[in-house]
């Protein structure tokens, strides 16, 4: 029976997150300038690192300007406009980011669809002057792109990424096309409603269903629809996911951890 594997991006394939992080700051600068009076290197070296820790949070882009804004708000009590950035750690936001996103949404006054316009806006920018800088701040985790090019499996890509940037890295850094109609990014609807699209499609009926996903969250909300059962599960452990996360995934039955190495060879 042929095999067809719907595979998240950032976190099972591609390492985005130098490149989400820079990209993060800059947008971060457009949107409030004034914020960013008086932060040196050092502080913006600080951030990126701590943006880092914190990837395993972020489920959409725009999310990562958020914690550019928070982690400044924590290094620096001069600007603090949000109710709970005050004894606010890394940790804390890693524990609670669910909760505290929604606060600094409303303290800020900020607009999901804008936060989401200006990050693909400053990507864009980015890579219309100079691509190769752009492409440098990612990588392919080691292996995938030769696991991509020869699978022999059917590939879909579903991401939270726009579909451009990761129609773009495919190409020029793993040097891989996958038709446009089999990468369902940013705009297709949340994943769940992905895996039922594609499970319903003609020409795929009969074949075995794999997802793979670097994020418990997501994988758990697909064990909630009745409608995926028919679905193999896996998180990635390589990906963008906390060891505690990696051992409750363990412990659901529906969730198989996968190794890299295991990956690779699965797609063959």
């Amino acid at each position: 029976m042929a095999d067809l594997y719907a595979l998240d991006f950032d976190g099972v394939l591609c390492d985005s997150c130098g490149e989400s992080s820079l990209s993060a700051v800059k947008a971060a600068k457009v949107r409030w300038p004034g914020l960013f009076d008086g932060v040196d290197s050092v502080i913006e070296d600080w951030i990126v690192d701590q943006m880092h820790i914190l990837r395993p949070v972020v489920e959409t882009g725009y999310e990562n300007l958020l914690l550019v804004r928070l982690l400044l708000e924590i290094r620096m009590p001069s600007i603090r406009k949000s109710s709970v950035s005050e004894g606010l750690t890394v940790e804390g936001i890693l524990e609670n980011w669910s909760k505290i996103k929604p606060v600094i949404m409303e303290d800020w006054s900020e607009n999901r669809d804008a936060l989401v316009d200006l990050f693909g806006k400053v990507r864009d920018e980015w890579m219309d002057k100079d691509l190769t800088t752009w492409i440098g701040a990612n990588r392919f985790y080691p292996g995938i792109p030769d696991a991509l090019k020869f699978a022999s499996s059917r590939i879909y890509i579903v991401t939270t990424k726009q579909s451009r940037f990761a129609d773009a890295l495919l190409r020029e850094l793993a040097g891989v096309t996958i038709p446009p109609d089999r990468i369902y990014g940013l705009g297709t609807g949340p994943k769940v409603e992905v895996l039922k699209q594609l499970q319903k499609k003609p020409e795929l009926q009969g074949m075995t269903l794999h997802f793979v996903e670097d994020r418990l969250a997501t994988l758990k909300n697909v064990i909630k629809e009745p409608e995926l059962d028919g679905w193999n599960l896996y998180l990635g452990d390589w990906g963008y996911n906390t060891q505690k996360e990696r051992e409750e995934a363990a412990s659901i039955p529906r969730i198989q951890l996968l190794q890299l190495s295991d990956f690779s060879r699965k797609l063959k």
